[in-house]
């Protein structure tokens, strides 16, 4: 999306304002990147993207969180993101081992326990165009991110409860 185009917005749309995060009538307070809103994401800006995204699926640590949602799928030890533009599995989960650059998902903290995956940069990722915006669970209020958007736990879970396959986070560069 173009920052001077602006998207109809829906009832199943996650829009994200300067006062948190809106969606079904609410507007849950939540942290973005430590770079704002930039509508020239780049690997490593810490920026969260400008631009209509769709949730694409959800992740969930089943040790630590009933499943949440039908279309949700269960983590397990070993998954892993890429972040590594120079890797063929750029801005994909893989298994480990792995030699390039990448985050773990299984995490020790809970920042992942529930995490919703949006289609930036997917499925055809360009290099260095940024990896990985997902929603997930915030350290504390106000923590900024690396790009992706967080929420506190409950308010998380009540969103992917409510949430629908054609849902969009929609964010719009400040």
């Amino acid at each position: 999306m173009t920052p001077s185009v602006t998207p109809s917005v829906t009832r199943a749309d996650l829009v994200l304002t300067p006062g948190g995060l809106r969606f079904r009538g609410r507007c849950f307070p939540c942290s973005i990147g430590r770079g704002g809103v930039r509508a020239q994401k780049r690997e490593g800006d810490g920026a969260t993207p400008a631009g209509v995204h769709r949730i694409v699926g959800c992740l969930y640590r089943p040790d630590r969180v009933a499943r949440p949602c039908a279309w949700a799928v269960p983590l397990r030890p070993g998954n892993l993101w890429s972040d590594d533009p120079g890797a063929a599995e750029y801005n994909r989960m893989l298994r480990a081992p792995c030699s390039g650059r990448h985050e773990r998902l299984w995490r020790a903290d809970p920042l992942y326990d529930l995490i919703l995956l949006t289609d930036w940069n997917w499925p055809r990722a360009v290099p260095g165009a940024g990896s990985a915006i997902f929603l997930h669970q915030w350290r504390w209020p106000g923590a900024p991110t690396a790009g992706c958007v967080a929420l506190a736990r409950g308010d998380l879970r009540w969103i992917v409860a409510r949430l629908g396959r054609r849902a969009r986070l929609i964010c719009r560069a400040g």
